[in-house]
C-alpha cells in the first residue's frame, strides 16, 4: 500500500488550548505531520507567541483566540477562521482545567468553572464546527479526557465529574454523527511531566507512589502523546469511533 494513513498534508485542525503545555505539544506533532494547526487560547498574546514558535521551526500554524465557554465568541471566531483559512477538517477539544481541592471545602463557583470549561466547553465549540463536517460529509473531533474518566482521586472530584461526562459526550458524538462521516474519539493522558505537574513531581511521596503504580514506572512525556493524536486526526482511525485511547503507562490496567 503506497498511501500513506498517517499522513495530514492538507489538513486544517483547531486545538483547543494549544497555547501550551501538552496541548501545543500535540499541535505540534500534528503540523510537523503536514497539518495547519489553529492555536487556540483566551489569551490572544500567548496564542499568537505560541504561533510565532512554530511558523519559526517551519510549521503552518494560525492563531484562533477565542473562550471555549462563550458561545457567541465560539461562533464569531469559527465563522471568520474557516472564511480566512478554510474550513476546520479535525477539531481537537483540548482545553481544560482542574483544581485541587475536597469536595465539601469546594465553592460552587469553582465546580461549575470546571464543569463549564472541561465538559460544556467541547460542547459548545462541536456545535458551532460541526455543522460544516456534516455538510462536507468528512470530519474528525478529538476530545483530550483524562483516566480520571474511569478512575476517581480525591481533590479532583469535579475534574472526574467533566471528563467522566466528556466520555460520554465523545461516544453520543460518536452515535449521531457517524452518518455523516464525521468520527469522535478521545484520548485519555495518565500522568504526563509538564508545568502543571511539577508541584506533584516535586513530591517525593506522590512521585513514589505514581512511579510504583504505574507499570511503566514513570511519568509520561508529552511527545508520547502526539502518535495517539496524529492515528486519531488520521485517515488511519477512518473505522473508529467512540473510543478513548488511554495513554496512560498501563496505569488502568494494573489494580
Amino acid at each position: 500500500m503506497s498511501e500513506n494513513l498517517f499522513d495530514l498534508s492538507g489538513k486544517i485542525i483547531l486545538v483547543t488550548g494549544s497555547h501550551q503545555g501538552l496541548g501545543y505539544a500535540m499541535a505540534e506533532g500534528l503540523a510537523a505531520a503536514g497539518a495547519t494547526v489553529a492555536i487556540n487560547g483566551r489569551d490572544a498574546a500567548k496564542v499568537d507567541s505560541a504561533v510565532r514558535r512554530l511558523t519559526d521551526g517551519g510549521y503552518r500554524s494560525v492563531a484562533c483566540p477565542f473562550d471555549v465557554i462563550d458561545s457567541a465568541s465560539i461562533v464569531r471566531a469559527v465563522r471568520a477562521f474557516e472564511e480566512s483559512t478554510g474550513p476546520i477538517d479535525v477539531l481537537f477539544n483540548n482545553a481544560g482545567i482542574i483544581r485541587r481541592e475536597p469536595m465539601i471545602e469546594m465553592p460552587e463557583v469553582t465546580w461549575r468553572e470546571i464543569v463549564e470549561t472541561d465538559l460544556t466547553g467541547p460542547f459548545l465549540v462541536a456545535k458551532a464546527v460541526v455543522p460544516g463536517m456534516i455538510e462536507r460529509r468528512r470530519g474528525k473531533i478529538i476530545n483530550t479526557c483524562s483516566l480520571l474518566a474511569a478512575v476517581a482521586r480525591d481533590t479532583v472530584a469535579a475534574y472526574s465529574a467533566a471528563k467522566a461526562g466528556l466520555k460520554m459526550l465523545t461516544q453520543s458524538m460518536a452515535v449521531e454523527w457517524a452518518r455523516h462521516n464525521i468520527q469522535a474519539n478521545a484520548i485519555g493522558p495518565g500522568y504526563f511531566s509538564t508545568e502543571l505537574t511539577k508541584p506533584l513531581e516535586a513530591n517525593p511521596q506522590f512521585d513514589a507512589w505514581l512511579k510504583t503504580r504505574v507499570p511503566a514506572g514513570r511519568w509520561g512525556q508529552p511527545r508520547e502523546l502526539i502518535g495517539p493524536a496524529i492515528f486519531l486526526a488520521s485517515a488511519a482511525s477512518d473505522f473508529v469511533n467512540g473510543h478513548i485511547l488511554y495513554v496512560d503507562g498501563g496505569l488502568l490496567a494494573q489494580l
